[in-house]
């Protein structure tokens, strides 16, 4: 059990690691670039991570995936309105345009190792609680009348992950906005289009 210091110290160093994998990729990451970017000795920095880089990347991949989605909130815990939706979304462009190919999601995704089974749960209950908050949002519209009510709110909710995550992986491989701003942007419209009309059988 980590003392509030120890813990603020732990922190300190996994936030370092996280940025300069940011910048480098974690291949060009040793643990003597992280010691001197947290002025931390060898000891120190095996106390906090015992199994070395390993451990720490895995700490980094926990940081990262809560970072994702707490530079949404408050907007994506709060999906209840269209004015909040689309406050939402302007708050999810605004912030990969901001951070291009230093997003937290490129470096869960991207650079950190998938083919480990600890990383590839942390991205899943990462995909999962994003996708739980879209769908409370799609069913408060739904309860509310402010979208068809025959919607399946869990679908909708896939398919606008599926836009943010599939329009940042292209703007990572070609720089251009546009694939996330389009994709994000009809996904979310479609759900202002009301059920098609029931047409009477003969």
């Amino acid at each position: 059990m980590l003392t509030a210091k120890g813990a603020a110290t732990r922190q300190r160093i996994v936030e370092s690691a996280a940025r300069l994998i940011r910048d480098r990729g974690p291949a060009k990451v040793g643990l003597d670039d992280i010691r001197a970017a947290t002025s931390t000795s060898k000891s120190q920095l095996f106390h906090y991570f015992p199994d070395g880089k390993a451990d720490l990347l895995l700490a980094v991949a926990r940081h990262e995936a809560e970072q994702v989605l707490a530079e949404q909130q408050p907007m994506l815990g709060d999906l209840t309105s269209w004015p909040k939706w689309e406050a939402w979304r302007q708050r999810v462009i605004e912030r990969y345009d901001a951070q291009r190919d230093k997003c937290p999601l490129t470096a869960l995704t991207a650079q950190l190792n998938m083919a480990d089974p600890a990383v590839r749960e942390i991205i899943t209950e990462l995909y999962e609680e994003w996708q739980g908050h879209i769908a409370a949002g799609v069913r408060a519209l739904k309860d509310s009348g402010e979208t068809a009510a025959d919607i399946d709110v869990d679908n909708a909710a896939i398919e606008i992950l599926t836009a943010i995550t599939g329009g940042a992986a292209m703007l990572q491989a070609t720089g251009r906005m546009s694939y996330l701003e389009v994709s994000l942007r009809e996904s979310v419209n479609a759900l202002r289009r009301p059920a098609p009309a029931a047409t009477d059988t003969p």
